[in-house]
């Protein structure tokens, strides 16, 4: 009976904070700063999450969860027994050799660097990011003799469409009496990909594993890279420890495969670092908001005094006072925290949505692919991030009512009532 009672009188200093000017500003600011502080640290942190994911997966959807580079010694290599060895790991889901190398790309009209990278035909359809990006037609053409696939972007800056002629030059592959010399030679577009990333859209060429080493002059026992795809990528570094004792067991080879954590360490450790700065910096936003908090109790509770001293005089207790305010200041806290974390989620949701909108309004392409690496801005949630988040403001916004409430609990009834 006495929590309802201390309830309704909550509820009657909520209601009366209308009436209250200055105050009730103050407390709306408050709400309002808790509520796009919880909504803007799952906005951001979606994002992040997405742009790690998809970097993630298009990363490894085009190249190895692991790599072997023995171009120098490959000769010397029994390939067939290293990659018997690699394939028959349980965790291996699959291996593919390649080779890569940066050649020049001259069309009519433009010239270009461009990263070469040679694969089987049936390795691509392994690659479901990139088999995905093609036409059925256009693997078919891929097929035949001379022909190359390239990214759409690239295509655009070399002004080439589906069924015409480029040039490509590699810097080495003649021999002559002076040594060896670039190689040029012809080769058909057979189809474009766009795999959602800049930086294979833009500048990567895929051709046929014989071709690239007659185009670069390479022997035909010659291989660059073995890459490694395992069943479970995020135990990429624990399994390539597995397959370089395996090969140092069984082989005199000195080959050491390399994780895809070690290979991109930096790049996604910097987005880490990034990603907690962030959520430091857009978490003071909820601390600034929950020190509003404190300024409307506060202000609150001198303009109670005279009511609060009546109550003290008709038997309520100090707890119930502390109780009472701590309510008044919590419900702010609950219904911002509520409110933000909706609102997150749903622009989290459809993040797509409002970029196109707010780029078809102001007539600007705000995700600009060359500078963000990606062509759509990514976001997902992780709700136990979303969790840590609500009670994270639920706590801030608690500890907020302590002090106005107390204060509030020790108002002395005769002082007030004496001099009031």
């Amino acid at each position: 009976m006495n929590f309802l009672f201390e309830i309704w009188i909550a509820y009657r200093y909520l209601r009366s904070r209308q009436e209250e000017g200055f105050i009730s500003i103050v407390s709306l600011f408050s709400f309002l700063g808790i509520t796009l502080g919880v909504a803007t640290l799952i906005i951001v942190m979606s994002v992040m999450n997405g742009f790690r994911e998809e970097m993630l997966s298009r990363i490894l959807g085009l190249n190895g969860h692991s790599s072997i580079s023995i171009s120098n010694d490959s000769l010397s290599i029994d390939l067939n027994k290293l990659s018997g060895l690699i394939i028959n790991s349980d965790e291996v889901e699959y291996a593919v050799p390649t080779i890569q190398s940066t050649i020049m790309a001259s069309s009519k009209y433009s010239s270009t660097g461009v990263r070469l990278k040679g694969l089987e035909i049936s390795d691509i359809s392994k690659r479901k990011i990139l088999n995905d990006s093609f036409s059925e037609r256009g693997l078919l053409e891929f097929a035949k003799k001379d022909r190359i696939l390239l990214g759409d972007k690239l295509s655009k800056k070399l002004l080439l469409s589906i069924g015409d002629s480029v040039t490509l030059i590699s810097p080495t592959g003649v021999d002559t009496p002076f040594g060896s010399a670039p190689n040029a030679k012809t080769f058909i577009v057979a189809d474009t990909f766009n795999v959602g990333m800049y930086e294979y859209d833009s500048s990567v060429i895929f051709m046929k594993l014989d071709e690239v080493k007659k185009l670069l002059g390479l022997s035909k026992n010659y291989m660059g890279m073995i890459e490694i795809f395992f069943k479970n990528p995020d135990e990429a570094e624990y399994n390539t420890d597995l397959i370089n004792a395996l090969i140092n067991k069984e082989t005199s080879y000195n080959l050491y495969a390399i994780p895809w954590t070690k290979k991109y360490e930096q790049f996604f450790s910097a987005l880490k670092v990034e990603r907690n700065v962030m959520f430091i910096i857009l978490t003071l936003i909820i601390i600034v908001a929950a020190f509003n908090v404190i300024s409307s109790m506060i202000m609150l509770v001198k303009d109670k005094e005279n009511s609060i001293s009546i109550l003290r005089t008709i038997g309520i207790s100090r707890l119930s006072i502390m109780r009472i305010f701590i309510m008044v200041g919590s419900f702010i806290g609950i219904l911002g925290t509520v409110l933000g974390c909706i609102l997150g989620i749903l622009f989290s949701l459809n993040i797509e949505k409002i970029q196109h909108l707010i780029e078809k309004l102001l007539g600007s392409n705000l995700f600009e692919a060359e500078i963000y690496f990606l062509s759509n801005l990514p976001s997902k949630i992780e709700y136990y991030e979303v969790f840590w988040v609500i009670l994270f403001s639920l706590l801030l916004s608690f500890l907020a009512t302590v002090y106005p409430a107390w204060r509030a609990s020790s108002i002395d009834p005769a002082k007030v009532l004496r001099y009031g």
